[in-house]
This record gives structure tokens, sequence and C-alpha cells, in this order.
């Protein structure tokens, strides 16, 4: 498309204008931009398939910066190739306030930018993900519909972080044959050479992970060219080694950390200029540079208008759109009256996570867009449904993706999977785990992304595993994190109307929080969905005159109807709220939130950390919980050691009474 001289004058516009909004900025990372500008170009100009004035087509390749503290590589990209949101006073306003072009790239500010990125290998772990959701639904339907590459920029930090590790087993595991990767392999880290950190051989690694390896002298347009040519046909995941100099061009800085993470200075700056022979004004580009990087934005064009046309006449065109589209069936709201009529009329005393279960098996029936999997632990939290058809190398026709024991790994590539379009992903683990992916699931908050964590054997309630199983601060963690629901539902109808605010919950993932013990029906009517208050009056004392309010979650809602029942025996009257939702219930107005916690005094019961429930507790009332770990006892034992029993929550409440008297 471009002679190697077109393609020197429009990297060094990449290096150029990259140095220029970092030095302006007074912040950042230019020592990636500058030894990656050369990859880039050819990436973009030669291989690349996208549409800069349709940034969201679906069969568009996917470009993801997993070493994504060289966004400024990215903006410019995205500038030079006309990307409509990405202007010149966006660059001039790099990592300022309300700009579009933050320090690492943000999914959520700009059309274009397919991943957030910023923690090292999660991008590369989100890469995974996209190239999965490609080949499952290519097998779905076809190449006529779904035919598309995934590439990912790396650092030797993605690659020394151990979520990458996870990520390329899997993904040559499945043979992703979609998925390249370029690791801008420069031997430079922040505190010197690679070398002082690590012997790796890291193509001997991707190897083993039966990945096809190829190498590139990273500032010759033809050796990546034809490097990047040999990963279009490969029947496995490509790893290309790019040998790369960090901050090439710049005149005393290139080769050394100096370049990594801060401005090059104007000295510098200056230097580079004259090494790349620019002399163009700040943040300007000569008309035939620009006009060559336009055309390249626009070079998509006819291939997007061609999968336009062949959607408009596939047989599949409404069962393609509406998978994209996560539509809901016409009659799914009345199967799921059905199936709640049918939980109350069983009134099964189980355990959440079974009636977790049973809730996905209705709802992966339902709604084809559901996939599901576990970090191995299918048989303990659940998530496998009785109709799961695994997804393997050989047959990517499948719901269900076992990850392996890699619950980092397995967080990032159902952020991949969500962000790539046409699934919302959920799977299981043990919730003293959820720690192992919790970089993954505050990247899915931050994306916005709908996706459904199933977290398992919830309390000191798992008993003889002792306190490496037993989750105390876990649940706090959870709910400080922004834009995550956080459920912990008391029976089946909670459990179900769970899955139904979080399948309503289309700007944030979701964690539903199940118990292993069995827990009895406590919920009846069914008529609304008051999971989606958060809490609620699950028991109203008698005359609604209330002594006490009994405030629980999880299975210690199943402990407070029981103690409100015992109260009632001596004239004391209680009513029970059960709040399954906190996030949601702090959406409520305030009159409601006071309305249900009642003026009386009130007593939070819940197996964990108390930090928190200070807010919900008011000045009279006192939090039963667990601000200590756990012991190797049957569950029973621990509950009865620990204070959660009727005899001993009565006596609290008796407590509270005399002391509000």
């Amino acid at each position: 498309m471009n002679d190697n001289s077109q393609l020197t004058k429009m990297a060094s516009a990449v290096r150029i204008l990259s140095a220029e909004m970092i030095e302006k900025a007074k912040s950042g990372h230019p020592g990636m931009p500058l030894g990656m500008a050369d990859i880039a170009t050819v990436l973009w100009t030669r291989f690349l398939r996208f549409d800069a004035q349709n940034p969201n087509w679906p069969d568009r390749d996917r470009f993801i910066l997993s070493n994504g503290h060289g966004s400024a590589l990215l903006y410019s990209l995205m500038y030079l190739t006309g990307f409509r949101e990405m202007t010149l006073e966006e660059l001039k306003n790099f990592r300022q306030w309300g700009s579009k072009t933050a320090g690492h790239p943000e999914k959520t500010l700009v059309d274009g930018i397919d991943f957030s990125t910023g923690p090292l290998g999660q991008g590369l772990a989100g890469g995974v993900g996209m190239a999965l959701a490609e080949r499952i639904l290519n097998a779905s339907f076809t190449d006529e519909l779904v035919n598309h590459k995934t590439y990912v920029f790396v650092g030797d930090g993605c690659l020394m972080e151990g979520i990458s590790e996870e990520a390329i087993e899997l993904a040559g595991h499945l043979r992703l044959n979609h998925l390249i990767v370029l690791w801008d392999d420069n031997h430079i880290t922040i505190d010197g050479t690679t070398a002082i950190t690590s012997s790796t051989d890291m193509k001997k690694r991707f190897e083993a992970s039966q990945w096809l390896v190829l190498s590139c002298d990273g500032h010759d347009f033809d050796s990546i060219t034809e490097a990047l040519t040999q990963a279009q046909t490969a029947d496995k995941p490509v790893l290309i080694d790019c040998h790369t100099i960090i901050g090439y061009g710049a005149p005393t800085k290139a080769g050394t950390p100096k370049s990594h993470g801060s401005p090059l200075g104007a000295d510098e700056l200056a230097g580079l200029r004259r090494a790349l022979n620019w002399t163009n004004p700040p943040f300007e580009v000569d008309e035939d540079t620009l006009s060559a990087w336009r055309a390249v934005g626009t070079k998509g064009a006819d291939a997007r208008k061609n999968w336009e046309e062949r959607l408009n006449r596939s047989s599949q065109k409404e069962t393609f759109l509406a998978r994209l589209n996560q539509e809901i069936p016409a009659d799914f709201k009345e199967k799921l009256k059905a199936y709640k009529e049918k939980l109350v009329a069983e009134k099964q005393t189980i355990a959440t996570r079974k009636s977790s279960e049973n809730a996905l098996n209705f709802l992966t029936a339902e709604l084809p867009f559901l996939i599901g999997g576990s970090a191995d632990l299918a048989g303990a939290s659940y998530t496998k449904t009785a109709t799961a058809k695994p997804v393997c190398a050989t047959d990517y026709h499948g719901d269900y993706i076992h990850y392996g024991i890699r619950e980092h790994a397995m967080g990032g590539i159902m952020n991949g999977l969500s962000a790539h379009g046409g699934f919302l992903p959920f799977a299981g683990t043990f919730l003293s785990f959820v720690d192992y992916m919790k970089p993954a699931m505050r990247l899915a908050c931050l994306m916005e992304l709908p996706i459904w964590y199933v977290l398992t054997h919830d309390s000191v309630g798992v008993g003889e595993d002792g306190p490496t199983h037993q989750p105390i601060e876990q649940l706090v963690s959870l709910r400080a994190t922004p834009n995550l629901l956080v459920f912990r539902p008391c029976d089946s109808v909670e459990m179900i109307e769970s899955y139904e605010c979080a399948l309503q919950n289309q700007t944030g993932p979701s964690a539903l929080i199940c118990s292993r013990q069995a827990l009895p029906l406590l919920r009846f009517d069914i008529a609304e969905n008051k999971t989606r208050y958060g809490g609620y009056v699950l028991r109203e004392a008698v005359d609604k005159k209330r002594d006490i309010t009994l405030i629980a979650t999880g299975s210690e809602v199943s402990l407070a109807v029981a103690v409100a029942e015992k109260l009632a025996e001596n004239q004391i009257q209680a009513t029970v709220v059960s709040m399954p939702c906190r996030e949601l219930f702090e959406r409520q107005p305030l009159a409601y939130q006071e309305a249900t916690l009642g003026s009386a005094p009130r007593l939070i019961i819940e197996a964990g950390s108390t930090m928190g429930w200070d807010r919900f507790v008011g000045e009279s009332g006192a939090v039963l919980g667990i601000d200590h770990f756990g012991a190797s006892a049957p569950g029973e034992t621990l509950f009865r050691k620990y204070g959660f029993t009727v005899e001993n929550v009565e006596r609290i409440v008796y407590n509270l009474l005399e002391a509000n008297a």
C-alpha cells in the first residue's frame, strides 16, 4: 500500500505526536510509543481491518494495547486515521480533566478503544477472551458474518505478570488461531534491564503453551510485514517477538529506562525532531502524511459495506443481531413467572449454590447469549448447567468454558468475552478466592461490562476446610468496589430475583454470593421482585409496631426469622428486613430506606466482617458479625461458637432493648 519511505514519515508522525502530547501534559510514558511506532504503522496500514468512521462495526479486527501506559500511541493512531472523537484538541488535553485521552486507554470514554488497559497483563487476558468470543460466534454464524482477528500489543511487564501465564496457557489449549500478540521486546523495565529480574526464555514459554512463535526486527517494515503475513494463516495463537529499542529516536534516552515513564524534556524532544527530520510546528502533521493516514482510516469501509451486504442477505440476520444485542425473548417474562411459582410450590430447603444452579438451568435455556464456566469448580460452584456444552479446540460450538484453576485469567477472559459483544459471561469460584480475580473485576466495573460472578461457600458455614476457605473480609471488599452489585440471597426466590436484577444491570457486573449449607424457603409472595429494592421487609411486626428491627443477608435471614418468632412468644415484636443487595438499597429514595429500617433499635446479622454496616445501624443498634478468621470445625459448630444462634441473638436483642429503654 505504501512504500517504506512513506511508512517512515507516517511512523514519525506517530512518534512526534505521542511525544508532544506527553511533553505538554508533563506526564506520560514516551518510551513505548517511540519504540512500537513502526510496528503499529505496519499493523494499522497493512493488516488491521477497521473503519474509523464506524468504529463499532461488529466484524472489525480488535486491537488491544495491553501495555496501556503507552496510550499516547493509540491516541495518535486514532487521530491520524480520523476517528471522529479523537481530535487534535483531545491530544493536546492528554491526561487532563474531562479529556477522552486518559492516562491509560478507557473503553467508556471514546468509540474506537476496544478495551480498558493499564494493569499489566489484563489486556492480554482480555484479548484471549475476545479471540475466544470470535471463534465461538464463528462456529454458529460462519465466516459469512464472523471472521476477524484480535491483535494485542504487550510489553515485558505484561509477560511478567502471573495473569499472562494463565491466559496464554488457555489460549494455546483452545488453539485460538485468530489471536496475534506482538511483544515489545526491548529488555527494559522501570528498574533497569529485564536481566535483573528474569532469565526466562519467553519464546520457549509460549511454544510450550502451544503457540506459534515468530520474530521480527521491530524497526524494519519488511521484517514486521513478513511476520504479520505469516501470522495470518496460523492454526494456533501467534506471538511475534518484536525486537525494539525503547524510546527509539530520542538522542540520549533511547534504550534506557529514562524514556519509560517521564516526558522526554524540551531538549530531548528537540533532538528527537532532528533525528526524525521533523520540521512541522508542534501538533501539526504535513498534508501528505496526514492524507496518507486518513486514507488508512477509510480503507476498511469497503470491507464493512461488503459485510453489511452479507448480513442483509443472510438467513441468520435476525438471530445474529439478537445475539449481539442480547435481546430478551418475548415470552421470557411469563416463563420467569412460572419458574417462580414452581419454587414456591416446591418449598425446597436447599443451598443457594443449588438454587443458583437451578436458576442458571432456567436462564441458559432461554437466553442463548449466556456463557458459563468455572475455575475447575463445576462440581462445587454449580455453574455447569444440565445442558452445558464445553467449548474445546476441536469444537467451538458450546456455552461452557473450562477455565482451569486460573481465577486471575478467568476474570480477564470474561472481560474480553463481554467487551467483544454477543455474550454475557458467568463463572464460579469460591468467595474466599475472589481476590485472585479482583483486578479483572475492577476493570469490568470500569468498563461497565455486564458479567456475573457466582461466588459460593460464602461464610464460616463452609466448615471443616477451615479459615483459608472461609471468607470474612471478601464481602466488604466487593461492596467497596464502585459499580459492582453484590447479591447475597436468602433463598431460591431471592436467588432468581437477584439474577433478574443482574440481567437488567447492563452497565456493570454483578456478584452472586451463594451458601454451601441448605437454607429454607422464606419468600412466598412473588407478585413483584422485591430484591430490586436491595432491602425490604420480609416479616413485619404485628400491627407494624416494632420493638426491634432485625436486618440480615443470605443464610442469616432464616436465623433472623427464627429469632423474631421466638421473641413474639414473649410479646416482643420484631420486623425482619432482608437486604440481599446493599448497593440497590442505597439507590432507593431516603423515605423508602427509613420506612424499611424503621425507628426502633436495629440489629444487623451477617456472618462476615462488620465493616460498612455502621451506616445502617443507627445510634441505638448493634452488629453481629465476624471480625476474625474462622477455624476448622463443622459449620454448625462455628455458627454456634461465634454466636449465630437463636439464643445468643435473642440475648443481644434484650440487651439492646434494655439499653434503649
